[in-house]
């Protein structure tokens, strides 16, 4: 097969599509990889005008209230006492389809939530599912293309999606989430929330501490069966959407209890688990679940257009108190996120009222499209100066990342095996009829794929759990 060089759009070949250029092994991604951003910002503009992904979704209005005082791990206001309450607006969607697509897909559902608080606006954007498929941003345009359409028929292609997931291994355990029957949640109101993602708290004493969010529904899980959930599909593909509008209309409030894990910085060094990878959890058992708070949705939009589909999120938006971490996925997020709503919405995205923070803004931004305040009136829009203008707060700043090694393109420092361990323990955790649907929505996809890549990813299946190779091996062969 004759080799064809992959090239940056000025035609310099590339020499590494797998892994972003970050400090050592573990540290943050870089600025200087202009390769890694090249491929966002062309992938965040490839389709006009709804998202890229997240297209099709629900949102509503909110309060979060502190149930418990965590302030010994963060100094953000959000928390500062038990019994506060923070307005919020919360946006559900499913991932891979199109602003027409059902909401019963098999496919993860977005969790998105913005805090209007003291300090600014903070967004906590997840999903449901506590892992993700990839663990490099480099890899996310791929993966997305995946799930998109073949450019001749226009049509998905299972095959498309195998062939990238047995390339991936990585991938293994979201697969085993996704085709299970959490795979098709019923509605929003009854699934978890996670950030997935790796953030941190820093507290008074600036002491940083690593942090995962769960946000438990108090509704109750139910998911549908793949047979439930196709009908849904063709009988109302705007089920989750319905669901969650009628329930608050009719006074039916639904809540989710907030909970972190907290990891205490310097153990992340020497943890047996790379607490950065976003294919992996934190074992319950080495980090407690501590209960932070309630969310409660009790208020639905006026007008879709104006309140949901001009929600715009970031983890970019953080306030003092919850910082970032050296999650590579999460550091290519950071650029990503706010990147697309510049393109979809324009440069003055934050300034829409749904946005908009509660508390006043003070910057140098001028002009660009739909520019729609007094664009600073008279005032300087620089700094420093003789004259009053706003100044920065030192007094906020964040104790430094622990950084070393030298700048290369690395894949995450860990064991061979180490992506087919939890993906295992999930596979085992699963009650026999689970079990059983889960291969049973493996097989009718994977089928579709060449022998080949079912070859493949049947080897990472049997690293998993030898008898979760075996079963999907064997239904295979008899669809045959």
């Amino acid at each position: 097969m004759k080799k064809i060089d992959l090239t940056t759009a000025n035609g310099r070949k590339v020499d590494n599509n797998q892994n972003s250029l970050t400090a050592g092994s573990r540290g943050p991604v870089l600025m200087q990889d202009v390769y890694l951003q090249e491929k966002l910002a062309h992938f965040d503009r490839e389709e006009i005008p709804e998202r890229i992904v997240h297209a099709k979704g629900a949102g509503a209005h909110g309060t979060f209230t502190v149930t418990n005082d965590i302030t010994q791990y963060t100094k953000a206001a959000i928390f500062s006492e038990v019994g506060k309450q923070t307005r919020t607006f919360t946006r559900f969607s499913t991932v891979g389809g199109e602003r027409g697509s059902a909401d019963t897909a098999r496919d993860p559902r977005g969790f998105a939530t913005k805090f209007y608080t003291a300090e600014g606006n903070w967004d906590l954007v997840g999903n449901n599912t506590p892992v993700f498929f990839i663990r490099d941003p480099l890899k996310f345009p791929d993966f997305i293309h995946t799930q998109k359409r073949m450019p001749d028929s226009n049509l998905k292609s299972d095959n498309m999606m195998w062939d990238f997931w047995s390339k991936s291994p990585e991938s293994l355990h979201q697969i085993t989430t996704l085709f299970s029957n959490r795979g098709t949640p019923d509605g929003y109101r009854h699934m978890n929330g996670y950030s997935s993602h790796t953030y941190s708290f820093i507290n008074a004493n600036n002491e940083r501490f690593w942090v995962k969010f769960h946000l438990k529904t108090m509704q109750g899980i139910k998911n549908l069966s793949a047979d439930e959930a196709t009908k849904l599909a063709g009988t109302n593909p705007d089920y989750a959407t319905e669901d969650l509008f009628v329930s608050i209309k009719n006074g039916e409030f639904p809540s989710w209890k907030v909970h972190v894990q907290i990891m205490p910085e310097v153990e992340a060094e020497n943890y047996a688990i790379n607490p950065f990878d976003v294919t992996k959890v934190w074992p319950h058992a080495d980090y407690p679940l501590i209960e932070v708070g309630i969310l409660e949705l009790n208020k639905n939009p006026k007008n879709y257009f104006n309140e949901v589909e001009q929600a715009a999120f970031s983890p970019s938006n953080k306030v003092p108190g919850i910082g970032l971490s050296p999650d590579k996925m999460l550091q290519g997020r950071l650029f990503s996120y706010p990147d697309t709503q510049r393109y979809r919405l324009g440069v003055n995205y934050n300034a829409l009222p749904i946005n908009k923070p509660d508390v006043e803004v003070n910057n140098g931004f001028r002009n660009g499209a739909m520019r729609f305040d007094d664009n600073g009136g008279d005032s300087l829009n620089y700094e420093p100066s003789h004259y009053t203008v706003p100044t920065e707060s030192p007094e906020l700043s964040e104790p430094p990342f622990k950084i070393n090694g030298d700048a290369d393109r690395y894949a995450y420092d860990s064991d061979e095996n180490s992506d087919f361990v939890q993906a295992g323990n999930l596979y085992r955790l699963l009650s026999k009829s689970e079990q059983n649907d889960l291969v049973t929505n493996i097989v009718g996809s994977l089928s579709n794929a060449t022998s080949e890549i079912q070859a493949l990813q049947i080897s990472h299946f049997k690293k998993a759990d030898l008898g979760y190779g075996r079963t999907i091996e064997k239904q295979l062969r008899g669809n045959k």
